[in-house]
């Protein structure tokens, strides 16, 4: 085989991001927190560039004022001083294991079983379970198996009821331990039949434990009343988020105003002061040069921050006329939508729209939305109309909120009924929608008595 070398030039095209462009699509992708920590580092890294600081409405003497028409009483009570500011009003809570350290005060146990308590309540989870290893318990702190128990027995007499439990069974068990029970068959329903309970069988419970189905049906209601996770009243504020929405819709005149708010990123501009810096003849030319570049880099970042602006405004007026009906009528109007539908709108690739609507957040007259919301997946209608899958659950919660509960609807039942309607959707649909909804099978929603 003969081998030798040569040159050829082949021509190709391909598409190649510049630093200005891999900034703006970067930039456009941004939440608002995000957006102001890359200005932020951007402004550490770049001398030239400045906020604009709006101009702040001129301060009157509120002394003065409050001496005029209110009497020394009102004015001492108010504190000008108070920001008015969302965290102000958020509440201080104390966590579980906060709240359960407080209580451990209080018991009468020794040094030593007071340390393998707080080493216990340190592995008490969100829920209020306690996972711990004996094995390893009995080994950190030398302490028998027995000792360990009636730790664990001390930490479960604390608030809320049921915490420090290692299962459910045993959480539900020590809830009704400090009730005054006249029948103990919720404590044998709970010790003997979970499954049964579990599955709504109390039909074989009924017959299990020799009670007439009228007391099973009182006693699992009774059950149910209990908190099968003591400790989430103590996480609940864990999740929250306090948002600031990225657009305000509001209608005036019978027409959709779309504000982009602009304190999702501060306003920024080039230094007045390095602008007459480079006009002088004096400046060395390596400065000039370093400045020109800061110039240039802070112009690319206004101008991505600004295109950033224009196409989030440009998506959500494509939505806003997608979706009027659901503005105007409310969450059952709302249809399918997809990033296809808006990219063609407004002439962008799909990627576009997606990194446009990704962690921003709309409010609007019915509340606070994130932009993904408004694309939906569903099915369309004999009418040729899409049905949004949102639009469909609130129809399967509607229908079985208005179901006889002592024969519910199945899924093959609720998907006759929208068939009917003109909504054509499968049974395994309406049963992944219930699903993520968090309503149970019909065999578990039935009743047997009143």
């Amino acid at each position: 085989m003969k081998m030798n070398y040569s040159l050829n030039l082949i021509q190709t095209q391909k598409l190649a991001l510049t630093p200005e462009l891999r900034q703006a699509i970067e930039i456009l992708q941004y939440n608002s927190i995000e957006l102001n920590d890359h200005i932020k580092n951007e402004m550490l890294e770049n001398p030239l560039l400045e906020t604009i600081e709006e101009t702040p409405i001129k301060d009157f003497d509120l002394h003065a004022f409050s001496k005029k028409y209110f009497n020394d009483n009102y004015y001492e009570s108010v504190d000008y001083e108070e920001k008015d500011d969302y965290i102000n009003i958020i509440p201080q809570t104390d966590s579980l294991v906060d709240h359960l350290e407080f209580q451990l005060q209080f018991t009468m146990l020794n040094h030593k079983k007071r340390e393998i308590a707080l080493f216990l309540i340190q592995n008490i989870d969100d829920n209020g379970y306690l996972e711990y290893d004996i094995e390893h318990v009995k080994n950190k702190f030398h302490a028998t198996e027995n000792e360990i128990e009636e730790i664990v027995q001390t930490i479960q007499t604390f608030e809320p009821s049921g915490v420090g439990a290692r299962n459910i069974q045993e959480c539900l068990l020590v809830q009704l331990q400090y009730l005054s029970l006249e029948d103990r068959l919720p404590i044998l329903i709970i010790k003997n039949h979970l499954d049964d309970l579990a599955n709504n069988r109390l039909l074989n419970i009924s017959k299990e434990l020799n009670r007439t189905i009228t007391e099973i049906q009182g006693a699992v209601d009774f059950i149910r009343k209990l908190e099968p996770k003591p400790g989430r009243v103590y996480s609940s504020m864990k999740g929250n988020r306090y948002i600031k929405p990225d657009v305000t819709l509001t209608k005036i005149d019978g027409e959709y105003v779309i504000v982009v708010n602009d304190y999702t990123a501060p306003k920024l501009r080039i230094s007045k002061y390095y602008k007459e810096l480079m006009e002088k003849e004096v400046v060395d030319e390596q400065v000039k040069e370093y400045m020109q570049k800061k110039i240039q880099s802070a112009l690319y970042l206004i101008k991505s921050i600004e295109q950033r602006k224009s196409t989030i405004y440009k998506v959500v007026e494509a939505i806003v006329e997608n979706q009027r009906d659901f503005f105007e009528k409310g969450k059952m109007y709302l249809k399918t939508m997809t990033l296809k539908d808006i990219s063609e709108v407004i002439e962008v690739h799909e990627s576009t729209v997606s990194r446009a609507v990704s962690g921003k957040y709309l409010q609007c007259g019915s509340g606070l939305y994130e932009l993904k919301f408004f694309f939906q997946s569903g099915v369309n209608t004999l009418y040729g109309e899409g049905i949004s899958s949102e639009t469909i659950k609130m129809s399967i919660s509607e229908m079985i909120e208005k179901e006889n509960i002592f024969k519910p609807l199945s899924d093959q039942d609720i998907s006759n009924e929208l068939n009917l309607l003109g909504i054509k959707i499968s049974r395994r649909t309406i049963a992944k929608y219930r699903d993520d909804m968090g309503i149970a099978g019909s065999s578990k929603r039935k009743r047997f008595t009143l």
